[in-house]
């Protein structure tokens, strides 16, 4: 199969959000392969607002200009169905479906608000249910079908500042295994990717030069591969990006089996807690576990060792769902050893409330539904003044087949089990905070894990609760608030409807609840949050990722569909010795990073300066050439403010930081920030051979202010190529950007910026830039003594802030992404110790009109800059050391100051 190039003729693909980005470059792959192709995009922005048919339109055109075929829909993916009539009225047929749609609502869990939950689930879980449920009933007529849903590392790991993001994307992974499970009788496929590219929404948060290696080119080959017709795998999930493949799977613990009677107490699993994470003979499941053979078995073993009783006197326990079942069971258990409950339930709960009475404890009883979290709060609150412990029970089944679901039945079993569960431990969650401890159980299913026939909604909820919990999780640390799901399995009045009497008695609740009070407690032994526990029947297993070593393709080489069918086997592969059990959302850039250095040597036809590349030259021609469409970039004071304290302003400045002082200013090292994330009509790896992203170093800015730079406003940053230098063993390569005032049309600053790309030389360019006045000065330092010297210790949390003002590069604030790039720690941003330097010169000496530096070293937050400075004529010549090494990490800088400046601030 690998020799013969895929083909889509006479398909129709629908692909959502393929205005820009990914979605964009599966549309102009698909139509250059013979399929007909409904382009779908809302035209808003990355965070959802807006919308227009530019954006389609756009992508249409560039298909029909090939000669391919192609439909627009301007359509959001709530209106699944008008999206897929498009293609039916158009094309008479639906083949495939990318549900590839997607926006951003960052922000961390005690700011977050409804809409911010609310819009991401609309569009990520909705939308793309939406989509798939009018795509079902063609596929089924037809048999034949392929579908690919869109999760993220973010959902896959849990991401800080990502609860609702993680939730939305781990609800694609059980919504999708669901989906391969119902259509595969009638040939329909539906797989997940989490893909690392390139977007308008990843652009915020990583730097130009790792961008520029994650174009979505590099995610398009693989989902080529699932959706053509030869391709047997469905219910799979795949990483993929820069270069990257691999596979993931469940593997689930042996795990610790206890008797389950009334001797199995959260004591007694302590004992044995050391074998629940017991991975030395896993299993890979694709549904849950022999619950029946594990009772018996466990029915057989000796009674289990009395031991010291776990309490939870003074602790306050809110359960959702407590009204009956194993939520019942749970108040009861924690009721029986000292906790103070909350029984919340829609129903009546206040015989429950009674039954802990007149057991002698103490609890109040809440009606409302979950959804209504503050309510259920405020009744934990006004009772007992606090809340310690959460435990989200509450939940509903709607189950139904695919092909028959109503969306009413989809948006309920949302609404109850994630939405619910994100209400209440959203209401509890600045209680916990203030009292630095919380302990939350979360509840998934098996259904959710794996997929289960008739439970698309159960199963996307579900699973979405785990990618909560993990987010969740990775904020509360720090705060002694520690987040875990369970996946149980008992007979309560749910699942009474889908399991034989005998088999609802069996399985008690008694025999979960003791998993869920020692997670509660004090006592679990780290790592004790974020985790994923099986349970039922006496039995306790850690479920976590198994993924593939993968394929790493040439990262100088176009990827195509033919290249990775070559690689199948390899990176389906779990047992060749490579696989690993990633936990974290860096773990897949890590891999990517890993792979940066995997070139073919094709990509430079010469060495040494010696010869021509010529297809290396006639693309740096045509980079010169191409005009960029402008990037805008709107700020207000507050924005001013960020940066004039990113970059070392004290509360005492108050020209910097108070927006009603006479003399309010932007600091003109502002200049640099518009431009970061501007579009430029051209990437790295165009204009150099064997381009490296661990290779680059930003050796060089200059900075030029054309006019008064106001407080607030619109800017458009209009990105070119300046230059491409070959010195041998390196390429030089110089960035322009012109930025504009958009209300005045004028220019307001102009920025050069240069790198050196080691290993990316020898293409027979010039080995000399040219002489750009004022950019390309170095300067000399005089033989004297400095004129001025300014001392400036940063602090630990400068990088932390700095950030904020656009440069989101990982390698700035993530220990493991800064190690990946070969720093210890990570490091402060190059254009913030820039910006304190050129403070140091504006109070000095006054305002500059340009200023040109060359990096020399790095700096650590916390060090002290010590800005050495010169002054001769209208020119202040300096360097800034690090005080604590003696290295410089600025030299060869020089300002010229602006027409009778004078000593600032």
């Amino acid at each position: 199969m690998a020799g013969e190039q895929l083909r889509y003729d006479g398909q129709t693909v629908v692909v959502t959000g393929a205005g820009g980005g990914l979605g964009r470059a599966y549309a102009l792959f698909f139509a250059s392969r013979g399929a007909n192709v409904v382009v779908n995009d809302l035209g808003g922005s990355f965070k959802g607002e807006g919308g227009g048919s530019k954006a389609a339109d756009a992508v249409v055109n560039e298909i029909t200009s090939a000669g391919g075929k192609a439909t627009a829909n301007y359509d959001s993916v709530e209106n699944g169905d008008k999206i897929i009539e498009t293609a039916i009225k158009a094309y008479g047929r639906v083949d495939v479906l990318i549900n590839n749609a997607g926006i951003l609502r960052d922000i961390s869990f005690k700011n977050m608000k409804d809409q911010d939950w609310d819009l991401i689930m609309k569009v990520h879980v909705v939308g793309a249910y939406k989509c798939a449920r009018a795509a079902w009933p063609h596929f089924r007529k037809q048999k034949y079908g392929r579908v690919i849903n869109t999760a993220s590392a973010a959902g896959l790991f849990g991401s800080f500042g990502q609860t609702n993001y993680s939730a939305a994307k781990l609800a694609q992974v059980g919504f999708t295994e669901t989906l391969a499970k119902e259509g595969a009788k009638y040939n329909i496929h539906a797989n997940v990717i989490a893909p690392i590219a390139a977007s308008r929404m990843t652009a915020t948060v990583m730097p130009p030069e790792v961008l520029d290696k994650l174009k979505p080119e590099w995610v398009v080959p693989l989902v080529a591969v699932l959706v053509h017709k030869s391709s047997e795998e469905t219910g799979s999930i795949f990483e993929v990006g820069g270069g990257h493949i691999a596979k993931l799977r469940w593997q689930r613990a042996k795990g610790t089996l206890l008797r389950a009677d009334d001797s199995f107490t959260p004591a007694a699993l302590l004992k044995k807690w050391d074998g629940v994470a017991d991975f030395s003979e896993p299993s890979y499941p694709n549904g849950p576990a022999n619950f029946m053979e594990l009772l018996e078995d466990a029915h057989k073993l000796p009674p289990n060792n009395p031991a010291e009783p776990i309490r939870y006197d003074g602790k306050v326990a809110l359960i959702t769902g407590a009204g009956a079942g194993i939520g019942r069971l749970y108040a009861l258990q924690f009721a029986k050893y000292g906790a103070k409950i909350v029984v919340n339930d829609l129903m009546d709960p206040e015989g429950v409330v009674q039954e802990i009475k007149k057991l002698g404890g103490e609890a109040v009883g809440v009606k409302a539904s979950a959804e209504d979290g503050d309510a259920v709060v405020k009744g934990a609150i006004d009772a007992f003044g606090r809340i310690d412990i959460i435990i989200n029970n509450a939940g509903i089944l709607r189950d139904k087949a695919f092909t028959n679901m109503e969306d009413k039945q989809f948006q309920q079993v949302l609404d109850v089990h994630l939405r619910g569960t994100y209400k209440v431990t959203k209401a509890a969650w600045p209680y916990l905070l203030k009292q630095k401890y919380g302990r939350i159980i979360n509840t998934t299913s098996t259904s959710g894990i794996y997929g289960n026939f008739g439970q698309a909604n159960y199963a996307a909820a579900k699973c979405g609760i785990l990618g909560f919990s993990r987010a969740l999780a990775r904020e509360g640390q720090k705060y002694n608030i520690l987040v875990n799901t369970i996946a149980p399995n008992a007979g309560t009045a749910m699942t009474r409807s889908i399991m034989p009497e005998e088999m609802v008695q069996a399985f008690k609740p008694d025999y979960i609840a003791p998993a869920v009070l020692l997670l509660c407690s004090d006592k679990v032994p780290e790592p004790n949050t974020g985790r994923l526990f099986e349970v039922g029947s006496g039995w306790v297993a850690e479920t976590r990722w198994q993924r593939t070593g993968g394929a790493a393709f040439p990262v100088d080489v176009t990827l195509t569909p033919e290249a990775v069918l070559e690689k199948w086997a390899t990176l389906l592969n779990f047992d060749d010795g490579r696989a690993d059990h990633p936990d974290d959302p860096s773990a897949g850039t890590a891999k990517i990073m890993a792979d940066m250095d995997n070139v073919s040597g094709k990509g430079s036809k010469s060495s040494g300066g010696k010869g021509k590349n010529e297809e290396v030259l006639a693309a740096i021609d045509a980079a010169k050439k191409a005009k960029a469409e402008g990037t805008e970039f709107t700020y207000d004071e507050r924005d001013v403010i960020l940066y004039n304290l990113g970059v070392g302003a004290k509360r005492t400045d108050l020209a910097l930081v108070y927006e009603n002082d006479d003399n309010f200013q932007v600091l003109p090292g502002f200049g640099v920030i518009p431009t970061f994330n501007a579009v430029a009509p051209y990437s790295m790896g165009e204009v150099v051979p064997n381009f490296n992203m661990k290779m680059l170093l930003h050796g060089e800015q200059y900075l030029e202010i054309r006019g008064p730079i106001p407080t607030e406003g619109t800017l458009v940053s209009y990105p070119h190529l300046v230059e491409v230098v070959d010195k041998g063993n390196a390429g030089l390569v110089v960035s322009g950007s012109v930025t504009k005032d958009k209300r005045t049309g004028k220019d307001l600053f102009y920025n050069e910026s240069t790198v050196f790309i080691r290993g990316s030389g020898g293409f027979g360019g010039p080995s000399k830039g040219t002489d750009r006045g004022a950019a390309t000065r170095v300067y000399k330092t005089p033989l004297r003594a400095p004129d001025s010297v300014v001392e400036e210790k940063t602090t630990e949390e400068q990088a932390a802030l700095y950030r904020l003002s656009g440069d989101r590069n990982p390698l700035h604030i993530d220990p493991g992404f800064s190690k990946v790039g070969g720093f210890p720690t990570p490091i402060l941003h190059g254009l913030a110790f820039f910006g304190i330097a050129s403070k140091a010169v504006v109070k000095t000496y006054g305002a500059f009109k340009n200023i040109k530096v060359r990096f020399a070293g790095v700096v650590l937050p916390g060090q002290t800059l010590v800005t050495e400075m010169w002054k001769e004529s209208n020119v202040v010549i300096f360097q800034t050391k690090v005080k604590e090494t003696g290295k410089l990490c600025i030299a060869g800088a020089g300002a010229e100051l602006a027409e009778g400046a004078k000593p600032k601030l």
